[in-house]
């Protein structure tokens, strides 16, 4: 199966996502948050910084669990309909 290439819309859904766990996890050390997510520290800085826009589900749901955000803002900022700055 080919896999099409990713919109434009996708690429900067990519891009919330990735501002939101960076803007999130501020000061706490990177490694750390991977660590408890299950990822590898540079899957993580790859999502943080866009290079990976459409991370799997459950990398998501553990990337949420791990900086304590809730899934339906995490899912909104994806979809442009939350600031980034809202965290709940």
């Amino acid at each position: 199966m080919v896999r099409l290439p990713l919109t434009a819309e996708q690429l900067a859904a990519g891009k919330r996502l990735g501002g939101l766990l960076r803007s999130v996890r501020a000061d706490s050390p990177l490694d750390d948050i991977a660590r408890s997510a299950g990822i590898s520290p540079e899957t993580l800085r790859k999502i943080e910084t866009g290079r990976l826009p459409t991370p799997a589900f459950g990398v998501v749901v553990q990337l949420a669990i791990a900086l304590g955000l809730d899934l339906n803002h995490v899912a909104a900022v994806w979809q442009d309909q939350a600031d980034l700055s809202a965290v709940s």
